[in-house]
């Protein structure tokens, strides 16, 4: 009588030190340490379009990946302008959007993006693991992924995550 009780106990207790001995809320990612893929985008009209080149110049960067239709890229927007500021180049990619409607989000929010590919059919998007937008990637530079962040840059997030992500970088570069 007591089994069934003892084996969902038991159970429970494995399910939640999973839920909470993890990596947390960061998604894997293969590519850490490895090169990025091969630049595969499409030219938005009036805007300088990412090149593979812009990945390999020697410059430790950040390539982002967003959307006109996401919320949580309106959000950390700020942020990223905020780091083009600074003169960290922010290289973006354009994911599942329209042409005009990505073109209509840089003008109104202004540009912090050094250049800007299409992927309109998000299919390059998979070569990255990327899952959905945003996400952003530090890269050395050597083009090779140094981290990945798969949710909005927040302040808090630049704060713990990316900054000291990116100060490390630069102090090896």
């Amino acid at each position: 009588m007591m089994i069934p009780v003892v084996v969902f106990a038991a159970f429970s207790g494995l399910f939640a030190a999973g839920m909470f001995l993890g990596q947390g809320d960061e998604l894997p990612s293969a590519l850490i340490g490895r090169p990025a893929p091969v630049v595969e985008v499409a030219q938005i009209e009036g805007l300088t379009l990412l090149s593979d080149e812009m990945l390999r110049d020697g410059e430790v960067k950040i390539v982002n990946f967003w959307a006109s239709w996401c919320a949580p890229c309106r959000v950390e927007h700020p942020n990223l302008m905020a780091l083009a500021a600074e003169g960290v180049p922010v290289y973006g990619i354009n994911y599942k959007d329209f042409a005009p409607n990505a073109r209509a989000f840089l003008d109104e929010l202004e540009n912090p993006y050094v250049a800007v590919g299409a992927d309109a059919s998000g299919f390059y998007a998979i070569d990255w693991g990327v899952y959905g937008v945003p996400e952003t990637f530090l890269l050395d530079g050597e083009g090779n992924i140094l981290l990945r962040m798969a949710n909005p840059v927040t302040e808090r997030e630049l704060a713990n995550r990316l900054r000291p992500a990116l100060e490390a970088a630069l102090a090896v570069n």
